[in-house]
């Protein structure tokens, strides 16, 4: 979710719901050391409950990065061992960390001596030719080992070589069934499924199984989605009866972007996938993709583009009955 899930989608997401975890996108411990750490992982209160999604293979690095995270007021540090990028691998992390369960276990135990918060792993099921019982079997032995709270488990494989980060998405055949059998040789470890995961739906199914699930791509392309969270899942009302509702509550926090400097363009690009099957959608994002990028663009770019929006009544009843 690399520069899709930054704090202005953060926000935005949280208005549609009140209680699933928000996770950054991920983050270099070199970005975080020598970066401009406000830009980077600086976020609303209003996000919370929300983790640190960091990148590294450095014990001592990422036990400063997550200490650095904890201070600035993160739920969750969480080390992301499922990157399958070339970029990634070039820095030692990532999905290449798999080959190298004992120094993951390494990073999350300096991790863990470092923060208070809980410390997390997001993995694939294995990587290239290795077996995946046995790489998972043995990841989770050495990341339980060092006292990881939860593991989150991208039910694909990726393939390093041969196979794009794009292609890693979507080629590797999903397998849930070896996800729930670690859940069934580890029930203490709060296990979470990833990948492929399209809907809240979908997302409730496996909730039977296991102790969370993580969407990913759904979510950002398809947020309304996510006003179906909090009555399926949590048993609450939508904190807004529709996207469009939810839409307009973010005006308020795009006027105070813009005066502290953002570009419109870089909280809209978040919301083109907002409404489905609704009349007046491709006008609506018609609007934002050619006048959210213009100098000057305000908050009216986007109130414009709702008012293409045709009301649908009983927007989240539908939406949960999907």
């Amino acid at each position: 979710m690399m520069e899709w899930t930054d704090r202005h989608c953060r926000f935005f997401h949280r208005l549609m719901t009140r209680h699933a975890l928000i996770y950054t996108e991920m983050v270099t411990t070199g970005a975080v050391l020598h970066g401009d750490r406000e830009r980077l992982i600086g976020f609303d209160p209003a996000e919370h409950p929300v983790a640190l999604q960091l990148g590294g293979s450095d014990p001592v690095a990422l036990a400063r990065c997550a200490r650095i995270g904890a201070d600035f007021g993160y739920d969750e540090i969480n080390l992301n061992v499922g990157c399958p990028s070339d970029r990634v691998q070039e820095g030692r992390f990532g999905a290449c960390l798999m080959a190298e369960p004992a120094l993951v276990g390494d990073c999350v135990a300096a991790m863990k001596a470092a923060v208070a918060i809980p410390v997390t792993v997001k993995c694939r099921i294995g990587i290239d030719d290795q077996d995946p019982e046995q790489a998972l079997t043995a990841f989770t032995a050495a990341v339980t080992g060092a006292g990881a709270d939860a593991l989150i488990v991208h039910a694909r494989k990726a393939w390093l070589s041969g196979l794009s980060p794009r292609e890693n998405r979507d080629v590797p055949p999903l397998d849930y069934d070896i996800v729930f059998r670690l859940k069934a040789a580890n029930p203490r470890l709060p296990i979470v499924l990833n990948g492929g995961v399209a809907s809240v739906e979908a997302a409730r199914e496996h909730l039977t199984k296991l102790d969370g699930v993580m969407l990913g791509r759904a979510a950002y392309q398809e947020p309304w989605r996510l006003l179906a969270v909090d009555p399926l899942l949590f048993g609450e009302a939508a904190p807004f009866a529709s996207a469009k509702e939810a839409a307009r509550a973010l005006i308020p926090y795009i006027e105070r972007e813009l005066a502290r400097g953002a570009r419109l363009h870089s909280i809209t690009r978040h919301l083109h996938g907002l409404f489905h099957a609704v009349s007046g959608a491709r006008a609506y994002r018609r609007h934002l993709a050619t006048a959210a990028v213009k100098p000057g663009a305000c908050a009216e770019v986007l109130a414009e583009a709702l008012l293409l929006v045709v009301d649908r009544p009983g927007e989240v009843a539908q939406t949960a009955a999907a």
